[in-house]
């Protein structure tokens, strides 16, 4: 296979299928604790999940059906969030016990397989053992009508992939879908 990387990613139109790295991929140790989504400017809390650091590591074989247990989320946002100016993000996490350099996440978000957004941060570096905060604000495309009501009608057809690297090389791959309800 050939090596996956941002420029790689960041060619794709339409989401991977399957995962493009195996869970042990990710060497450096680096776990997510909390993610959260806030409207920006009210403050609302769309989603949080948090939880502590494991404790055992993975075993090396994992089901499929539990491996993308732990690879992917469904997120269920009110219809609203389509109409929001801007969106601020947290995520908390802790890395192991070498250095990580370059932390970069590329996310691509697929309607009806359809490229319609890409996010690109780079975190840069963190201290081995410690735990990090990345916090991104930004703005929201504003949506007509119709494409709003196609999102509300359609769910799940709201894909996302987001792939992680250190020093250009794929360490993580998880997958997201979601769905937009009336209030």
């Amino acid at each position: 296979m050939a090596q996956i990387t941002p420029e790689v990613v960041l060619s794709y139109t339409k989401p991977a299928s399957g995962y493009l790295c195996p869970l042990n991929a990710n060497t450096f140790g680096i776990e997510f604790l909390k993610f959260e989504i806030k409207d920006y400017d009210t403050n609302r809390v769309v989603y949080q999940v948090a939880r502590e650091p494991d404790s055992e590591p993975l075993p090396e074989v994992l089901d499929p059906e539990i491996e993308n247990m732990i690879r992917s989320v469904k997120y269920t946002f009110p219809a609203s969030f389509l109409k929001y100016k801007t969106v601020r993000t947290l995520l908390e996490f802790c890395v192991g016990p070498q250095p990580v350099n370059n932390l970069r996440m590329i996310e691509r978000h697929f309607f009806k397989d359809k490229l319609v957004r890409t996010y690109d941060f780079e975190f840069g570096f963190c201290i081995p053992n410690s735990t990090n905060s990345w916090e991104a604000i930004y703005d929201v495309p504003e949506y007509p009508a119709a494409v709003i009501n196609d999102y509300i009608t359609s769910p799940w057809a709201h894909k996302s992939d987001s792939f992680y690297f250190v020093d250009n090389k794929l360490i993580m791959h998880n997958k997201a879908e979601y769905q937009y309800v009336q209030e």
